[in-house]
């Protein structure tokens, strides 16, 4: 069986009179009824004093900051202290649990990376956290209780929240700064208030967009090469009595270069996947930089067949910390495209030093050089100065995006500096943490 406590008017009223009345039956049965009306009266107004004074203390008390110590009494009074206390503690108790949980929230909303602003009733803006302020040019100190859409006036962003139609996320350009875009997302809740969500999509888009260029170029990369072989096969197989054998080994030739050369895009292609979606490194080791730069020295002059002068230059030994065959590949491309772009009797200089500020290979070549305006873009994919000349000279476009990643991978730096007609430097620089001097 439940027992509840006794109420505030059972302790303070019916308890006390019930005791007064049967104090006064008993007097009335062995003192007479003028002496149980005086024991009435003085327990009336002894009584009386005591609800006064114990009143004016919880009326005080209840005046107090929250956390007073409750006032002291005796007998039911010190109950009902007790039980208010109690009560009033078991509340704070509540409100700092709600209150801890609330900022928790806030805390975690400060941090989403996501904006989000808390609307009322009249679209006024009731809360937002930093991203908001960035997403949306607002001011939190000055824009709280403003209309957001008289903050953000463009009219696609207006329209979408007058239109109460939510079900598709709106994306659009920021006036500010147009190179930013925004997908914003209106949440309906408690009734007329309403949450916007806005993420920044800027990358994904650019990422998509460099998706749809990246399946353009290969499409249009093996497109061609494909065409020559296929023309030169069809050739022939429709007149193979009518050509000479020379011309024949002359049309094989010729396709087995175009082959050579879709191999050699797909082997780059999957060489630049592996670095680009982060594949997990080969196992580092210390690379003796001489050993390897001599290497690509040979390389450098069989791909030259005497067309150029290659120099070697070495400042110091040591070794390279990091994947040889990633560092092969990187040092092989810079030097082969000095190859392809100096012409025949020009200088072609590969050299390596190391010391206490770091290691650094370079390829400098006084060939025909770069218009400084295309520099930023040398390293993307598929980019070309001159892309009838690369394709004469068999490049894939690719090249120097493996070279920017490799150099990541090994917290390096890509140096390019290049004038026309004064020929290109391409220089990688090491930190010291993975360069050990020789």
């Amino acid at each position: 069986m439940i027992r509840r406590p006794l109420s505030f008017v059972t302790l303070v009223i019916v308890l006390p009179l019930g005791t007064l009345m049967v104090l006064a039956a008993l007097a009335v049965a062995y003192r007479g009824s003028d002496a149980a009306l005086a024991l009435l009266v003085v327990g009336l107004v002894g009584w009386a004093i005591m609800l006064v004074r114990n009143l004016r203390l919880l009326v005080t008390w209840a005046r107090q900051p929250v956390g007073t110590p409750v006032p002291q009494a005796e007998g039911l009074w010190g109950r009902i202290f007790a039980e208010v206390g109690d009560r009033l503690q078991r509340e704070c108790e509540v409100k700092e649990r709600l209150s801890a949980e609330l900022g928790r929230f806030q805390q975690a909303a400060q941090a989403m990376p996501e904006g989000v602003v808390y609307l009322g009733e009249d679209d006024s803006i009731e809360w937002m956290n930093p991203m908001a302020e960035q997403h949306f040019d607002l001011d939190r100190r000055k824009d709280l209780r403003m209309a957001l859409s008289g903050l953000v006036r463009q009219p696609e962003f207006v329209a979408y929240l007058a239109a109460r139609e939510y079900a598709e996320p709106l994306v659009m350009r920021s006036l500010r700064r147009r190179e930013r875009s925004l997908q914003v997302q209106v949440i309906a809740f408690a009734g007329n208030r309403r949450m916007v969500l806005s993420r920044d999509v800027s990358q994904l888009e650019r990422l998509e967009t460099m998706r749809r260029d990246f399946v353009s170029n290969v499409s249009h990369e093996l497109r061609t090469p494909l065409t020559v072989v296929g023309g030169f096969l069809e050739t022939l197989i429709d007149g193979l009595d009518d050509f000479e054998r020379d011309e024949v080994l002359h049309y094989l030739s010729l396709a087995s270069e175009q082959s050579s050369r879709m191999q050699r895009l797909i082997e780059e292609l999957l060489t630049l996947s592996a670095l680009e979606t982060g594949a997990p490194a080969p196992a580092e080791e210390q690379v003796d930089a001489q050993a390897l730069v001599r290497d690509v020295v040979r390389d450098c002059e069989l791909l030259s067949a005497g067309r150029h002068e290659v120099s070697l230059v070495l400042e110091g030994g040591g070794e390279l910390l990091g994947s040889h065959k990633e560092l092969r590949s990187a040092f092989s491309n810079l030097a082969s495209n000095a190859v392809r772009y100096t012409p025949a009797g020009g200088h072609i200089e590969i050299g390596w030093r190391a010391g206490a500020g770091g290691g650094e290979f370079w390829v400098a070549d006084d060939g025909i050089g770069i218009d400084p305006v295309h520099i930023p873009r040398l390293t993307e994919r598929f980019y070309r100065v001159d892309r009838g000349r690369s394709r004469e000279t068999g490049g894939t476009g690719l090249g120097l995006a493996i070279v920017k990643h490799v150099t990541t991978r090994h917290q390096g730096e890509l140096s390019i500096d290049s004038h026309p007609g004064q020929g290109s430097r391409f220089a990688l620089r090491f930190p010291p943490a993975r360069v050990r001097p020789g």
